[in-house]
Parts: C-alpha cells; sequence; structure tokens
C-alpha cells in the first residue's frame, strides 16, 4: 500500500498571543523569528499513515508545498517513520489560494505514479479553511472522506472510523481515495527519536518545481485566483475585573445576579 500524506508548515500555535503579526497589506502572518512546525491535524495525518503502514505494510510519502524551510517539516516526518518525502518549491507557487495548491498537489501525486490512500489533516492550523484536501479530491477525480479518525484494510477495501456526536461511524470504500485526517484518542501524533532525526537529517529529499511538475506560469496565479482574503487581523481583546461586595456570600450571590441581569448576560 502506498499512502501519500500532504503537510503543511506553520507558524507554532504555542507562540504567545502577543508576539503573533500581521501584514495588513500582504494578509498573511509575520513569520520573524518565530519556530515553525508541522500543522496540528498534518502531524496526526502523518500519525494516521504510519498506522495504517504497521498494520499492512507499504511505504508512506510525505508531499508538502513550501520554501526550502519546509525542508525541516519533511525531515520531522521521516524522523516519525515516512519513507519517502518530495518539496515543491516555486516562486509561481507562493501567490496560490486553495485551488492553485490542490492543482499543484495534484501534479506531483501524478508525478509520484500509483498510489491507494491520499491523506490530509481536516484543517491548517494557520488559515483553518480546510479547502485543500477536498480540492485535491476533485482535482484527482477520486473520493474524499472528511473528518476520519482511523482505519482498517480487509479484503481489497478501506474501513474508516469517524468520529461523530453520538460516538463513531464505520465508513466502507474502495480504494483508492482522500480522507481529511480529525484528531482523536487513537491517533496522537508519537515522537520522533533523536537517531531518526539523525538518519532524517542525512536523507536526501528531492524538490520538485513547477517545471517539473509540466505547470505553467499562467496557470498558476496570481489571476486565476478564486478565493480572495478580504482582511486578516488580530482581534482586540478587552479585559475588566470587577467586584461584587456582599455581607454575605448569598448578599453576594444576589448582587452578582442583579449585575449580570443589568448587563443583560442573563435575563
Amino acid at each position: 500500500m502506498h499512502i501519500i500524506v500532504c503537510i503543511k508548515q506553520i507558524i507554532d500555535p504555542e507562540v504567545p498571543f502577543h508576539l503573533f503579526r500581521i501584514d495588513p497589506v500582504a494578509k498573511r502572518q509575520i513569520q520573524g523569528t518565530h519556530p515553525l512546525v508541522i500543522s496540528t491535524y498534518d502531524e496526526v495525518a502523518v500519525e494516521v499513515a504510519l498506522q495504517l503502514k504497521e498494520k499492512v505494510g507499504g511505504r508512506v510519502t510525505a508531499l508538502t508545498l513550501g520554501k526550502k524551510e519546509a525542508l525541516q517539516a519533511l525531515h520531522q516526518t521521516l524522523a516519525m517513520g515516512a519513507d519517502d518525502a518530495i518539496l515543491l518549491s516555486d516562486l509561481n507557487f507562493e501567490e496560490m489560494d486553495s485551488f492553485g495548491k490542490a492543482r499543484v498537489l495534484a501534479a506531483a501525486v501524478r508525478k509520484i505514479g500509483e498510489f491507494d490512500l491520499i491523506l490530509c489533516g481536516r484543517q491548517a492550523g494557520d488559515v483553518e479553511l480546510g479547502l485543500v484536501g477536498p480540492f485535491l479530491a476533485g482535482e484527482l477525480g477520486i473520493p474524499c472522506v472528511p473528518l476520519v479518525a482511523n482505519f482498517e484494510v480487509a479484503n481489497g477495501t478501506i474501513r474508516m472510523r469517524r468520529p461523530v456526536e453520538t460516538g463513531y461511524e464505520i465508513l466502507e470504500a474502495p480504494f483508492p481515495l482522500l480522507a481529511t485526517i480529525t484528531n482523536d484518542t487513537s491517533n496522537v501524533p508519537r515522537y520522533a527519536s533523536v537517531k531518526g532525526l539523525r538518519a532524517a537529517m542525512r536523507a536526501p529529499i528531492p524538490c520538485w518545481s513547477s517545471a517539473d511538475l509540466g505547470l505553467s506560469a499562467d496557470a498558476l496565479g496570481p489571476k486565476p485566483l478564486r478565493i480572495e482574503i478580504d482582511e486578516l487581523f488580530i482581534p482586540h481583546r478587552e479585559m475588566r475585573c470587577e467586584l461584587i461586595e456582599g455581607e454575605s456570600g448569598a448578599e453576594k450571590a444576589r448582587n452578582l445576579a442583579a449585575r449580570l441581569k443589568a448587563l443583560g448576560l442573563i435575563g
């Protein structure tokens, strides 16, 4: 079985809120000196792929769009247990929307060749649109199953376990297909060992450009953009502390309820 996992490198979401900066013209986060990490759900997707590989065999290929810095994320997937990694990097890739990214990823998948399963995180940890996975399935003409937690394979089909409000539902489909992965107690990402990291840093990672994928600049952007971000900003947060007085706990409770009603927070 060949599993392709599409990942994205983002600014670490654990960076303190007050350190985030936005470029209001380019409508994107400013990296500065912030560390970069694999987007959370994409890292979960890598874990799900590795679990499936351990069950049925095969290989896992990690795929990402980005600059040279994205090699760090790909090396991490190799250290976790992925067999191959490919970087898609080109100046023409930098101003694309989700449609354009899906088009590039689809071209890379076709260049890779045969596959059984493509996994994407349910959404990226920065813009959280959750569109590239479904668009990629559309580009390739294969089914897309969203919000899957884990898999079982039997008799040439794949069985998917998907969390819902009342528990889990089980879906079954033939290969090939694409699934977007959500977090679950069964797919917490493993840590890469020091030995694995050292070996991964020595592994060669090919870098494919638009020319390698047979994609013309006209097909990539910015003219073909179909999704436009109208505004990107950091919400303003205002906090106030108000002390409720009273001689006893009961009196304080009554005063608190009265104040909440005055503010329109309770009826």
